[in-house]
């Protein structure tokens, strides 16, 4: 793994280890309690948008003004749910994203669609912990995970009614999930440099020719317009992944809806 993945994993290490055993039965109850999860949304037309509110990028800085966090990224969910986002992706990670899971709950508590806990999760405990906050689905890093636990973090998901989006990197993490491809609800193809944290478009293209078919693609990273979007929906990518084009835009309800239109447009025209 590179530097970066590193530092994160040993971030969210530390966190899962302070999952006490009293404070995971106390998630437990308060997942019990929480919602029923919510099904990812699908449009007949093949192209929608999970759109990812977040306050700081490690390449960008911070993106969203100081002030009350969660009211900006409850205000941000509630645009991305007017230009009609398929999921919304919450950033947990604290320490390069200023993630918190008081986030995650108030959005999903603010929202009618699903929310996704963003983070770098390594440890079946965190899957408790995101649903007790709301969570309908999560981000699963198939590099970070290896070919067990994936496995193990998958069949748990499904189990608490979530559904996973597993990240990869590049064809040689597409072994890991080989074993779990009847079970795996999303594939994303991150489309980051992990050595320097820039962004090819290049990857998504190559991944494109060797994704199974049966899965639905969400393509990640450096996705700003609906050029972008009309881009990778001719590749055959059923979603987007988009954060920081929305989060730093001025209208982002607007930039959503053209995202979304554009790669419709672009599915429909290749059908």
């Amino acid at each position: 793994m590179s530097d970066f993945l590193d530092q994160m994993v040993a971030s969210s290490r530390q966190r899962a280890d302070r999952l006490t055993a009293d404070r995971l039965e106390r998630l437990a109850e308060m997942a019990q309690r929480a919602a029923d999860p919510i099904d990812i949304m699908s449009s007949s037309r093949r192209f929608d948008v999970i759109a990812e509110a977040k306050l700081r990028s490690p390449v960008s800085g911070r993106l969203a003004p100081a002030g009350d966090d969660i009211q900006t990224v409850v205000s941000l969910a509630r645009a991305y749910e007017a230009g009609g986002a398929a999921a919304i992706s919450i950033l947990t990670e604290p320490s390069r994203f200023d993630g918190e899971l008081s986030h995650l709950k108030a959005v999903a508590d603010a929202v009618s669609v699903p929310v996704m806990r963003k983070d770098f999760l390594v440890d079946p405990a965190q899957l408790v912990e995101s649903r007790a906050h709301g969570a309908s689905g999560v981000l699963l890093i198939a590099r970070i995970l290896g070919n067990g636990i994936i496995t193990r973090m998958i069949e748990q998901t499904r189990e608490m009614g979530m559904f996973a989006l597993v990240e990869l990197f590049g064809p040689e993490d597409l072994e890991i999930v080989s074993s779990t491809r009847g079970s795996v609800d999303l594939l994303g193809v991150n489309a980051r440099d992990l050595s320097d944290l820039s962004v090819r478009s290049d990857p998504l293209e190559s991944m494109a020719r060797v994704l199974p078919t049966e899965v639905a693609w969400v393509a990640e990273s450096g996705l700003t317009t609906p050029e972008d979007a009309a881009e990778v929906a001719r590749l055959g990518y059923g979603y987007a992944l988009v954060g920081t084009g929305l989060v730093s835009s001025a209208d982002p309800t607007s930039v959503l809806r053209d995202m979304i239109a554009a790669g419709r447009a672009a599915r429909e025209g290749d059908s």
